[in-house]
């Protein structure tokens, strides 16, 4: 690599060594002109071109350039701030989308487990602020029936040929349904109901138990428990709040150049999730 092609820039006094190609992504960008000496806020010095600039906010700049898209810390807050950079380096696709702040931020996600034992069953109803959390959530609960002599029905390891998957209802997007444990049925057999939770592979027909896999699922996942309350003290139904901070789908934004644009850029953001 010919040293035409690495160009160093001292931002602030942060130093930045990049491709002169990255720096043309846009040529109408002051950026792209520097490297034509045709912009007097660019100086020359020792070699490196110095501009007196913010340094901090230059490696979202450099990031934007070298990948072509908007890809923010979920701490981030200074927008309008960074909005304000891009204007001044001419990478105006990059300031349009700084300008929609609604899509790049983070958003807070809710979570509700409501747990209800009753004699030997157990319910669970989970309500969620975002359908596509839900969604990948049932896709990882399956409930199995069977039928179960008396003296077998608690057993920890229940047959697998005698269990049939079991659909969870879903009242909605937003919500689901299922339980867990048995009920009488006809002479010395129950009908017995196990939830199985992914990855683990475990059939429990434990509510207790199945209410602690299920809060370890949710921890990894990245949610935090902040509030547990008693809503039904007669039907002893519990009620689990989390909570996380998520970031939308649509927070990456890619921007293509049409091709002999010169540098105009269509911006269009990636596809949204579909819970509001």
């Amino acid at each position: 690599m010919s040293n035409q092609e690495v160009v160093v820039l001292s931002v602030g006094g942060v130093r930045y060594v990049t491709r002169a190609s990255t720096l043309q992504q846009f040529p109408e960008s002051r950026l792209a002109r520097m490297l034509n000496h045709d912009d007097w806020e660019f100086k020359v010095v020792n070699g490196e071109f110095f501009v007196d600039r913010d340094g901090a906010l230059f490696s979202y700049i450099m990031d934007f350039l070298r990948t072509l898209q908007v890809s923010l810390p979920t701490d981030f807050s200074d927008y309008q701030r960074l909005r304000r950079e891009a204007e001044f380096y001419g990478l105006h696709p990059l300031a349009d989308l700084l300008s929609q702040e609604h899509l790049l931020k983070p958003r807070l996600e809710i979570l509700e487990v409501r747990f209800s034992l009753q004699e030997m069953q157990a319910f669970f109803r989970i309500f969620g602020s975002c359908s596509t959390t839900v969604e990948a959530l049932a896709e990882q609960i399956t409930m199995f029936t069977g039928q179960q002599s008396g003296q077998s029905w608690s057993s920890p390891f229940p047959s697998q040929k005698t269990l049939v998957p079991l659909p969870l209802e879903r009242p909605s997007h937003h919500d689901m349904v299922f339980q867990c444990g048995t009920e009488y049925s006809a002479g010395d057999h129950f009908v017995a109901r196990y939830v199985s939770i992914k990855p683990d592979n475990r059939k429990l027909i434990n509510g207790t138990n199945v209410l602690g896999l299920l809060f370890d699922t949710l921890l990894k996942d990245g949610f935090h428990l902040v509030s547990a309350r008693t809503v039904a003290s007669e039907e002893k139904v519990e009620c689990y709040s989390f909570e996380r901070m998520k970031r939308p789908a649509g927070v990456t934004v890619t921007v293509n150049q049409t091709p002999g644009s010169s540098g105009v850029a269509q911006a269009r953001r990636g596809q949204m999730q579909k819970g509001k």
